[in-house]
């Protein structure tokens, strides 16, 4: 209002100057000789020039003023269809969470807190069995890919891990190879681990991807990403914030791809990390070399279950004897060796 009361006085001034001029001019024409009717001619156009400035000035006030309350009522309309717009994503979110879950079923365990909601499943499939975490990451840095012991070269199970971090979820992660050197044994991951956003190699650098091997994990948002790496460039595009190694990429945007045919008909145990369309994270871990509970599965018909589980993004972390599910400190699954193999990474989530 106090902006329109200054373009008022603005537009006005020059005028209310003429008038003021005008008001003297009328005896100082008589000593000039100018005639009187004339002067009063030029008042008179004056005045109405005047007032139609000031009809005009109304009329612009009453726009501005008309102008402001529809921008405000807009900004209402606007905060309701925020207001609505959240309500409809929260109700879209409790519809895929229920069509996630009229797929898995009932959840066996089931754990929330402010930073994340674990809820576990049983996967009993035709020929084999096991476990699937559905996670929805409140806090991305509760996801961890930690190194055994915390530090490279090292062996510990993931029951391990689980108990040194304090997880409340826990898996297997990478590839990795033993080594003998000078008399001491190392377990060392294959290709690259990143942990924090930190590339993890033990001093080696960057390893360039072969024979498939991918890099994956959880970006810093929690979102899950992963890519075949021929470079350093390439690997720091993905902007990892935890990754891990092993081979191969089962799913890609919601589409498989194609399979390694030396990877693609046997039966194994497995284990998998991947992402719903809403981003919540799947974690499966398959039992297998079981043929009284489970026979493994291959990844051909692992892509199709995950495909009608509706995952869009899906990777094939190590399996056989090292594929193990630990929630709350118990190992759900029937690790295919007996017991826990002692890896060189594993992933955990804390409560």
């Amino acid at each position: 209002m106090r902006l329109i009361n200054i373009f008022f006085v603005f537009l006005t001034a020059p005028f209310i100057g003429i008038g003021i001029a005008l008001a003297g001019f009328a005896e100082n024409s008589q000593a000039l000789g100018i005639p009187l009717t004339e002067v009063n001619a030029a008042v008179s156009n004056a005045e109405d020039a005047f007032t139609e400035l000031q009809k005009n000035v109304t009329f612009l006030r009453e726009a501005v003023e008309e102008q402001e309350r529809q921008y405000k009522e807009q900004e209402k309309i606007l905060r309701q269809l925020a207001s609505k717009s959240q309500e409809h994503k929260s109700m879209s979110d409790q519809i895929y969470e229920e069509r996630i879950l009229a797929m898995l079923g009932p959840p066996i365990r089931t754990h929330r807190s402010h930073r994340v909601e674990v809820k576990v499943f049983k996967l009993d499939e035709l020929g084999y069995r096991g476990y699937i975490a559905k996670v929805k990451l409140f806090d991305p840095s509760v996801f961890k890919v930690v190194l055994a012991k915390d530090k490279f070269g090292e062996s510990e199970t993931t029951s391990e891990a689980v108990a040194r971090t304090g997880a409340i979820l826990g898996i297997n992660g990478g590839g990795f190879y033993r080594l003998v050197q000078n008399g001491k044994h190392y377990t060392l991951p294959i290709a690259n681990t990143v942990i924090d956003g930190k590339l993890r190699n033990g001093g080696n650098g960057f390893q360039p991807s072969y024979e498939d091997i991918f890099i994956a994990g959880i970006q810093r948002n929690g979102s899950v990403t992963g890519a075949v790496v021929h470079t350093k460039e390439e690997l720091m595009k993905l902007n990892l914030w935890q990754g891990v190694s092993f081979v191969p990429i089962l799913i890609q945007d919601g589409k498989p791809l194609p399979l390694p045919k030396k990877w693609q008909h046997e039966k194994q145990p497995r284990t998998i990390i991947g992402e719903y369309a809403n981003g919540d994270l799947i974690m499966i871990v398959v039992d297998g070399r079981q043929a009284d509970w489970s026979t493994g599965v291959t990844l051909e018909r692992l892509q199709i279950k995950l495909i009608e589980l509706g995952v869009k993004e899906a990777y094939n972390l190590d399996g056989g004897g090292s594929s193990v599910f630990i929630y709350n400190g118990e190992v759900l699954n029937r690790p295919s060796d007996g017991k826990q193999r002692k890896v060189a990474t594993n992933i955990v989530v804390l409560p």
